[in-house]
């Protein structure tokens, strides 16, 4: 509620109401706010990033903007799962983000000739949003706190790996892998 938002930011609520005379308009206040601050962070990765670095890149800016605004992200996170009509703006501003990333990337020759660029967007996208969203229940399973400076490191490390290279071998080290089998013993006869 309006009382709500006033009281955690610790004014008036007809304050409150001064600037957003509705609570849609808040919202859309909100909204502006957090899709602006997450294009912000990725603008500026076509100078000065080179192609190699830019998968580790990538990581860093989600994890500091999680580190950063986890409130932010949170709520953004809420509103699209509580399928709240005015949030879907949001997803679509993060989708545009991740595609304008994945087309740099494969711009630069580093990504694999089949990838469907739009699911490989809409992928990260849920990716990271439910990693914020289940964050009380990934903590029940991590050494440290997903927030923590080295929960966020881990995060990172293994989000990265996990886009950059995959967790399955290639078919042909898979096959290569199978076959290790030591020979029975032969027959003396």
């Amino acid at each position: 509620s309006i009382r709500d938002v006033a009281k955690a930011a610790e004014v008036s609520a007809g304050l409150v109401q001064h600037y957003f005379p509705t609570k849609a308009a808040l919202r859309e206040a909100v909204n502006e706010y957090v899709a602006s601050t997450v294009v912000a962070a990725f603008s500026d990765l076509t100078a000065g990033t080179s192609p190699a670095q830019l998968p580790e890149v990538v990581g860093q800016r989600i994890t500091s903007i999680f580190r950063d605004q986890p409130v932010m992200l949170l709520y953004a996170a809420r509103a699209l799962a509580e399928h709240d009509e005015s949030a879907a703006g949001l997803f679509d501003v993060f989708v545009e983000v991740a595609i304008e990333q994945f087309g740099l990337a494969e711009r630069d020759g580093l990504l694999h000739a089949d990838v469907d660029l739009l699911w490989a967007a809409l992928q990260i996208v849920v990716y990271n949003l439910a990693t914020i969203l289940f964050e009380d229940a990934l903590n029940r399973h991590l050494p440290k706190p997903l927030r923590s400076d080295a929960g966020l490191e881990r995060w990172r490390e293994a989000s990265t790996a996990l886009f950059e290279r995959g967790i399955y071998k290639p078919p042909i080290q898979r096959a290569a892998s199978r076959k290790r089998v030591t020979p029975s013993p032969r027959k003396r006869g």
